[in-house]
């Protein structure tokens, strides 16, 4: 059964609702055959990343750029898994109160390296997030989980 790792930086109540949403959107009991496996960023590991076959990221955007906690999630599992996990699925989802275009393009480059592919645009929200906001990011769980799920 494939699996399905999100990794998030859940540091407001806003992250929390994307958060929830991006969940609730991969665990859809719709899709069949995949596992869901949710990880703070500090807490994911280099075997949780080699274990998935897939990803969800959620970070917030932070000085411009994706948070310490999900750069330290990259640093500690970049060399293990850029060859062993090339061309695994991702997904993105960012929240700023100002701007997020360096945190996606933080990410995307470090996704490019390790030869990750994204299947749905990232899903970027500024201030609260509202029902469409909601909406997307359950979009942007399911469809990296029916990704996997064939």
């Amino acid at each position: 059964m494939p699996t399905l790792l999100i990794v998030h930086h859940t540091t407001s109540p806003s992250l929390h609702t994307m958060y929830g949403a991006v969940h609730e959107g991969a665990t859809n009991p719709d899709i069949d055959g995949v596992e869901v496996i949710t990880r703070p960023a500090l807490g994911a590991t280099v075997v949780d990343a080699l274990d998935a076959d897939g990803y969800l990221l959620g970070t917030p955007a932070n000085l411009g750029y994706i948070s310490g906690a999900l750069k330290h999630f990259f640093d500690q599992i970049y060399y293990p898994c850029r060859l062993a996990k090339a061309n695994s699925p991702y997904g993105l989802y960012v929240h700023g109160n100002s701007d997020t275009a360096g945190a996606v393009k933080g990410v995307e480059t470090i996704a490019t390296g390790l030869g990750w592919q994204r299947v749905h645009a990232p899903v970027t929200v500024l201030g609260q997030p509202a029902a469409p906001d909601r909406e997307a990011c359950w979009d942007l769980g399911a469809t990296v989980a029916a990704t996997l799920a064939g």
